[in-house]
């Protein structure tokens, strides 16, 4: 549906996005995620067609957006940060004036006006001026104006950026809807809202790409270990000594407990050797040995963690130097 490939936006004195290279099929919800400047903007600008790229290209649906410019932003929809709303207009003038923009068929204006009301959850509003509606109905009627042309590309930009948790959660239940016909691309700083809504993670940082993964393979493909957390009732130096005699387990050490507790069990953290899932093999030399399981939990790195790993990494001077961007001509 979206291939955007060897993308470059390239300003002066200013770090843009650099080579950047990805691809969505039909039905994603792909979270994009960066630290502030990271980029994030001028990709979602480019797909949309307000920016034309420095280099690369940019193909919706097998539409190029350099050629094909109008067909291809036909095939999408997009709700900035703040929505683009007419406060004097009510909303449902607000609507057909989009359905207008919009190329909809005047034969198709009330039947698509009604679907998107209903969908979003505008009903008993619709001659009420926009001006007067709370920050999240506000956000629905955004959301309303991105999908009212049916396209088949929705593009989010902070959706849930200043909302109540109410609110928030309202949001997040409907652009997960969203996902069953529209293939979305949401961009946030709230790390829960991907785990939350997303099946993709790209993490873009200084105009790059660094990480394109779903959710649950992103601590494999950053190389992490396999952990375990177990708590275990029984004699801790006959506990420590079993564990560590496994083949598979390659470090074992206790935990300190937040708390003093008195207690016959002892807290391990156990760590697998070449990330082997090491929890059946811990299961029965534990009930080989007697020693009750009272608590056995994978333990693996956060978003949040894996996010601060990849856009924190400062690189030295000579890094920096190469990597300058050229100067985009303006003649």
């Amino acid at each position: 549906m979206l291939e955007v490939k060897q993308v470059s936006k390239l300003y002066e004195n200013q770090r843009g996005v650099n080579n950047i290279d990805f691809s969505m099929s039909r039905g994603e919800i792909v979270g994009f995620l960066g630290p502030n400047g990271a980029g994030k903007t001028t990709t979602m600008r480019m797909i949309t067609g307000y920016l034309n790229p420095t280099k690369g290209s940019i193909l919706i649906d097998g539409l190029s957006m350099a050629d094909h410019p109008r067909k291809a932003r036909r095939k999408i929809g997009y709700l900035p940060e703040t929505p683009p709303l007419y406060p004097e207009m009510t909303i449902t003038s607000y609507l057909k004036f989009v359905a207008n923009l919009r190329d909809v068929p005047v034969r198709e204006h009330k039947m698509r006006i009604g679907e998107v009301i209903e969908k979003l959850g505008l009903q008993g509003r619709e001659k009420q001026v926009i001006r007067n509606l709370s920050k999240g109905y506000k956000q629905r009627l955004g959301l309303a104006q991105a999908i009212l042309h049916k396209p088949d590309l929705l593009i989010m930009d902070e959706p849930t950026s200043g909302l109540d948790p109410k609110q928030i959660i309202e949001i997040r239940q409907l652009i997960h809807g969203l996902g069953e016909n529209h293939t979305v691309l949401l961009s946030t700083h709230i790390l829960p809202e991907v785990n939350a809504i997303c099946n993709r993670v790209l993490i873009i940082n200084q105009g790059r790409i660094v990480l394109d993964e779903h959710p649950e393979h992103i601590g494999g493909s950053m190389g992490e270990s396999f952990q375990v957390r177990l708590e275990v009732k029984g004699p801790k130096e006959d506990i420590l000594r079993e564990v560590g005699a496994l083949s598979d387990v390659g470090s074992v050490k206790e935990l300190e407990r937040e708390q003093a507790v008195e207690s016959e069990t002892v807290l391990l953290q156990v760590v697998a050797k070449d990330r082997n899932d090491i929890r059946e093999a811990l299961f029965y030399r534990m009930a080989e040995r007697g020693y009750p399981i009272l608590e056995m939990k994978r333990e693996s790195l956060s978003l949040e963690d894996i996010f601060l790993k990849l856009t924190t990494d400062e690189k030295g001077p000579v890094e920096q130097e190469e990597e300058q961007p050229e100067v985009e001509s303006h003649a």
